[in-house]
């Protein structure tokens, strides 16, 4: 009896190994994950990031339980998916064992479990940490400690989403900081800077109702006490602004992963030159902002954004930006003509007072993201683009797939021609000609924000706080366009740049050579005369 149940449940073992190493290998390849399990005699260390000190931008103070919080990160993460006894077991049940654990937070899932799984790990931490949290997770009632068996309740203040988020963004840098480095000395010692995350904890409470939209934003201090968030409020917002946060967990653990194969000289050795200081918080898109913009689109300028937040945006993709080439139309188009990527549009302006659905002089930005190149149209054009708010709240509008109004670029060219209804002269984007979502004017002076029940191809949603139903006329302040098509896009944009330069210069000889031949010919004619 005892050999044919041993039998039996032999093949049901072959099953499950079979599916977990299948659902492993699309996360890492089984080579790696099998190192890992044979030479990794000690997970936690493994799995905990290299020693650096971090630090908040002035005024923020810096948690003074963060470090431990970040310490105990690698013990929390290995004692609850990699339990001791896989990791020792080198046979089939202790590889089986590694692996339920890896998929546990590595595998792919439904939105709203690994982030159930990203807070029960923040929670562990904090334990550990003895940091203040306000939630914890509750096992099933066979009190096995399954994360599908239990949930994560409880309720998140709003200095405590700070924590997380920059919890979140740690993980993320320990991913990308070896590679910019190069594993080269120097910087040792040194803070990391952590990003401004305040605009992500302000639309987190907007969103549960916690603070009012038109009333409680301006002004508003993370470190200033308030109602926090409950934990259903607070998936219910990752999912529907930062869905990326869900997978920072399991990005760490791959990265921790594929780094403990690396050499450790170079993991030892994380320069921070490049980070302790925030460079790019000079412009309108700070590493924050990228953060936040990274967590929120779903293709593959999500990794560019991703890598602006640790590093900066290379000043090199800057297209325009007002204070530096001037404002107006021309002067834009000068910078960005020709340019057939993605591109980022941001823009920081204050309400004019004397409206009575503004507040006067508050500051706010917008910004947009063209997955098109830049035309001179009278019409919409455009295949795909997502509308944001980047301060003083975050908030990402996709496209709706009602109508395709994605952009409008209008400026007068050199062969003037009459119309009976000139088309404005501007940049637009959503809605109609006359009746646009966003639209800039020539001067790039002002900035009109309309109601989003003009629009079609943006999803609703206000952009600005106590944006109302009437039309918000406001002023620019500054504006930026950043290209995000690469070194390829820009090598084509600078081609095309000279090859223009060519032919204007022509133009130019042409029209001297047609003007010096009219002038002699009425020389001549007044000779003869």
């Amino acid at each position: 009896m005892g050999g044919s149940s041993s039998t039996a449940s032999a093949p049901a073992e072959a099953r499950e190994l079979r599916e977990q190493e299948a659902l492993a290998s699309a996360a890492l390849s089984l080579p790696l994950l099998r190192a890992v399990f044979s030479r990794s005699a000690d997970l936690a260390a493994t799995l905990s990031l290299p020693p650096t000190s971090f630090r908040s931008a002035p005024p923020l103070e810096t948690p003074a339980h963060f470090q431990d919080l970040l310490a105990s990160l690698g013990p929390t993460i290995a004692s609850l998916f990699f339990p001791r006894g896989a990791s020792e077991d080198a046979g089939a049940g202790g590889w089986l064992g590694f692996l339920k654990g890896f998929n546990s937070c590595c595998a792919r899932a439904r939105a709203s479990l690994p982030l159930a799984v990203l807070l029960r790990v923040y929670a562990a931490a904090c334990a550990a940490a003895g940091a203040p949290c306000g939630v914890q997770f509750r096992p099933g009632e066979d009190g096995g400690g399954d994360e599908e068996g239990g949930k994560v309740v409880g309720e998140l203040a709003p200095g405590e989403i700070a924590v997380l988020l920059s919890m979140c963004w740690v993980m993320a840098w320990s991913g990308l900081a070896p590679r910019v480095s190069g594993g080269e000395e120097g910087g040792k010692g040194e803070a990391v800077l952590l990003p401004d995350v305040s605009h992500l904890v302000l639309s987190a409470l907007v969103s549960a109702g916690a603070v009012a939209d038109d009333e409680g934003v301006w002004g508003w201090e993370v470190s200033g006490a308030g109602k926090g968030v409950s934990v259903q409020e607070f998936t219910s917002w990752v999912i529907s602004t930062v869905p990326g946060l869900g997978n920072c967990l399991s990005r760490y653990v791959q990265d921790r992963f594929r780094s403990s194969e690396s050499d450790p000289a170079k993991e030892s050795s994380v320069s921070t030159g490049n980070t302790t200081f925030d460079t790019c918080d000079a412009y309108l898109l700070t590493r924050g902002r990228a953060w936040s913009i990274s967590l929120s689109v779903r293709n593959t300028l999500s990794e560019k954004f991703l890598s602006a937040s640790v590093i900066g945006m290379d000043t090199g993709d800057l297209l325009y930006r007002s204070s530096l080439h001037g404002k107006g139309l021309s002067r834009f188009w000068s910078c960005v003509e020709g340019y057939k990527g993605p591109a980022l549009i941001l823009l920081s302006a204050f309400s004019n007072s004397g409206s009575e659905n503004v507040d006067a002089g508050r500051k706010w930005g917008i910004g947009v993201l063209t997955e098109d190149g830049f035309e001179n149209k009278d019409t919409f054009y455009g295949s795909s683009g997502f509308l944001c708010a980047t301060y003083p709240i975050f908030r990402m509008l996709l496209p709706s797939g009602k109508e395709k109004n994605i952009m409008y670029c209008h400026l007068h060219t050199q062969l003037k021609t009459y119309e009976a209804t000139p088309k404005p002269l501007g940049l637009a984007f959503g809605g109609s000609i006359g009746n646009e979502r966003i639209f800039i004017d020539e001067d790039f002076s002002k900035v009109t924000i309309r109601h989003h029940a003009v629009d079609k191809t943006y999803q609703h949603g206000s952009l600005i706080p106590n944006q109302g139903y009437l039309p918000v006329e406001a002023s620019i302040l500054d504006f930026e366009v950043w290209g995000l098509g690469g070194q390829t896009t820009k090598r084509q944009q600078d081609i095309f740049k000279k090859r223009e330069d060519i032919f204007s210069g022509q133009r130019r000889r042409s029209r001297s050579f047609w003007q010096l031949g009219r002038l002699s010919r009425e020389n001549d004619d007044g000779h003869g005369f």
